[in-house]
């Protein structure tokens, strides 16, 4: 049976286990059989197949405003070394091995991270809005993700949210990555970028869309567990249409489970 009860580690515990599991990903980047996408094409494919934009500044409860500025300048340095990467059948995106370690040498500030359920602050805080947005659009197409870490903790309430609950991927250097391979026969480009207000990300391909995908949550619930803390349960599952529009398949996406790390029921009555 899942246990969902947070396991406490010592910060020694910690800083040994990343030791580990960023070097058990190094040999498995450079030894193991796995084709990663490495090409760039500065023509943009021909065809749209799904784009999406997320909004760059927003103000959370008692998060420094600066943070998100600082957010902003960690990303337009990340999407410049995954802009314009083409992705050919067979191939696999590793979003970490692109984007490398975001070091202040690279030009990487602090910006906000979540750790262990807590707003704190880290050097290229806020790449996890780069990696959610290519983890939302990848589902809007035929792109399999292959590896992908959902969020332990629910940290902020939904006011504004537009997308289901549980539909993005976290990231942590280089061990929480987020893989997407192409298992089709056609090649797809992916496109992001920033602007004035936005981060906006889109998949393109050499060929024209002939499915499209409506994303959605189901199964959603909210449990109280015998160690005193709420637990946020849902499944993301995806409808599958032909270019006619017509209702093709039904497809399991992900199941999530993530500790609330606030009051959850005033707000979910009012909704009701």
């Amino acid at each position: 049976m899942l246990s969902l009860k947070p396991i406490k580690r010592s910060p020694f515990r910690i800083y040994v286990g990343k030791k580990y599991y960023r070097f058990k990903r190094y040999i498995e980047w450079f030894t193991g059989s796995k084709k990663y996408a490495l090409t760039k094409s500065k023509d943009p494919f021909p065809h749209t197949i799904y784009k999406h934009q997320t909004i760059l500044l927003r103000q959370l409860k008692d998060v420094d405003m600066q943070l998100q500025h600082n957010k902003i300048n960690n990303l337009k340095i990340a999407t410049k070394q995954i802009n314009e990467i083409i992705i050919k059948p067979g191939e696999t995106f590793s979003y970490w091995r692109l984007i490398g370690n975001p070091t202040k040498r690279k030009g990487y500030v602090d910006g906000m991270i979540l750790h262990y359920g807590k707003v704190t602050t880290g050097t290229g805080g806020g790449l996890c809005q780069l990696s959610n947005l290519i983890y939302w659009i990848t589902l809007h197409t035929p792109l399999t993700v292959t590896e992908r870490y959902r969020h332990s903790y629910d940290v902020f309430p939904d006011s504004n949210r537009t997308q289901p609950f549980g539909s993005g991927a976290t990231c942590s250097y280089n061990y929480l990555d987020l893989q997407i391979k192409n298992e089709t026969e056609n090649t797809y480009q992916l496109l992001v970028y920033l602007t004035d207000t936005h981060l906006v990300g889109e998949w393109r391909s050499d060929v024209k869309a002939t499915k499209s995908y409506e994303v959605y949550e189901s199964e959603h619930s909210i449990s109280f567990e015998y160690w005193g803390s709420y637990i946020r349960h849902n499944k993301i599952n995806r409808k599958v249409y032909n270019l006619q529009g017509e209702w093709i398949d039904d497809e399991f996406v992900a199941e999530n489970h993530a500790l609330m790390m606030y009051e959850p029921f005033l707000e979910y009555n009012n909704k009701e």
